[in-house]
């Protein structure tokens, strides 16, 4: 059991390191998904000059971005520097959008810079470090761009034609659907993103600048499984799983965040298998009517979804999102009628949830408001007020969870009149200068590793935890 349990921990850091190159760039992705939408010759505002900015995007920036995080996720921005350099090599060495490529040469180019900065630079006599540091990269990125022009691109030029033909053929062989087999429990199991971000968002991306949609964005954003999951608790559930049901559907549908319905999955594991019905039958909507978005939905909300809808696409899209709610309520509705009656334990289910997820989830916060009685103590050295310029809020991706968090320690310190910077970050990116790190009790260990200098506070729900409470009154004094 534990052996399976470290397998999922690093498929899901994996993953976890996956979405940290792609989700910090999806804002570019949505930029190039909305020229191309409104610019190109079968777009909304047909316009030559201005759909030129498409294929540039397209080849360059998107690709380059994705190299620099990776690079700079390793070794920060000298890493970043480098993976940037070296993405380029993979751009030069192929014909098709290389995310795949940028994906492999950042990080690999970041790391390497760190080895080679951990044998060399200390050796460096004083007065040379900038000579070092700039020629050293300068070398390095010119060295790996190189042999990603002549290697590291063709073949994973190869590899991404390999997996999108693949892709086609299943297409045409009408066995897309089939996918979210292993696409639904993945999202339960919080594996998606290695499946989404490593290989669906890459592939999607090419076929769109080929065709002007992808359906492949469609197989993990659709919202319809879990909102017919959820309706089905509003009418079927009991307790407090019923009682919570109307304001998860809410927050899952309209704000994309998929993962507040995790728990009523598995608190009844039968209800698996609705939402991989809605997904198959979503799916195959989709496929029925030939739709598709022109960017990645991110996060997963019906208005990420329609907003980067194709402009043929609509109908098919309302619809397969409607058909993929409707068939995952039946089926949920089905085995909450037909199931034994038992105590349903949500808060439990929302722990087993984060337990397997290895972090707090931030909006599972609004389906269990029990008050945290054990805590791990986290903290050698609580700071007052004068030794405390910037607290920092951390989690995985540095997006989600923190970012509620520190939401709402903002609105406690702007009421308590305490003027200290509070913001999130992803755990790998805490800054050196933090005085005070709040992460969940279970990554409070990978932060004191990143900044141990700093107080760090262990919290067991980023939305309702007395610790800030006991800050704010700390700090106020």
């Amino acid at each position: 059991m534990a052996e399976q349990k470290g397998i999922r921990a690093k498929v899901q850091r994996f993953g976890s390191y996956l979405s940290g190159m792609i989700m910090p760039n999806i804002g570019a992705f949505i930029a190039w998904g909305i020229i191309t939408a409104l610019f190109i010759p079968d777009g909304w505002w047909p316009n030559e000059d201005l759909a030129a900015l498409v294929d540039p995007m397209l080849y360059y920036l998107l690709p380059l971005l994705i190299g620099f995080t990776g690079g700079r996720m390793v070794y920060d921005l000298r890493g970043g520097v480098v993976g940037a350099t070296a993405t380029m090599g993979v751009i030069a060495g192929a014909d098709i959008p290389m995310f795949l490529g940028a994906m492999v040469v950042g990080p690999l180019a970041g790391y390497l810079m760190k080895k080679i900065d951990q044998v060399l630079q200390h050796r460096i006599r004083q007065g040379f470090e900038m000579l070092y540091n700039n020629f050293s990269a300068g070398i390095l990125a010119a060295l790996l761009a190189i042999v990603a022009l002549l290697g590291i691109g063709p073949l994973v030029g190869a590899l991404n034609k390999a997996l999108a033909a693949g892709v086609e053929v299943i297409v045409n062989a009408g066995l897309l659907p089939l996918a979210n087999i292993i696409i639904e429990p993945a999202k339960i199991l919080f594996l998606n993103n290695a499946i989404n971000h490593g290989i669906l968002s890459p592939i999607g991306a090419d076929q769109a600048s080929q065709f002007g949609k992808s359906i492949l964005f469609l197989l993990e954003a659709n919202p319809g499984p879990g909102l017919g999951i959820l309706l089905a608790f509003m009418i079927f559930g009991k307790g407090a799983s019923k009682s919570s049901a109307s304001g998860a559907a809410i927050i899952q549908f309209f704000g994309g965040i998929h993962e507040i319905y995790f728990p009523y999955v598995l608190m009844k594991p039968a209800l698996i298998l609705a939402a991989i019905a809605g997904g198959v039958s979503g799916v195959f909507t989709f496929q029925l009517f030939d739709v598709g978005l022109r960017a990645p939905a991110s996060p997963g909300s019906i208005f990420a979804v329609l907003a980067m809808t194709a402009q043929d696409s609509y109908v098919g899209v309302i619809l397969g999102v409607l058909i993929a709610a409707a068939v995952s309520f039946a089926v949920a509705a089905i085995i909450l009628k037909t199931g034994k009656a038992t105590n349903d334990d949500l808060s439990e289910a929302t722990s087993k949830m984060e337990t397997m997820k290895g972090k707090k989830s931030s909006v599972a916060g609004s389906l269990n408001q029990a008050t945290e009685e054990q805590v791990e103590e986290a903290a050698v050295e609580s700071k007052q007020a004068s030794d405390v310029d910037k607290i920092i809020f951390a989690c995985d991706a540095g997006m989600g969870s923190s970012a509620m968090g520190a939401s709402l320690l903002k609105n406690k310190f702007k009421k308590a009149d305490i003027d200290i910077f509070v913001t999130n970050k992803a755990i790998n990116e805490i800054p050196d200068d933090a005085d005070i790190v709040v992460t969940h009790k279970d990554l409070t260990d990978r932060a004191k590793a990143k900044v141990p200098a700093a107080e760090h506070i262990s919290v067991e729900n980023f939305l309702n935890s007395p610790r800030y409470d006991e800050l704010v009154e700390r700090l106020k004094k």
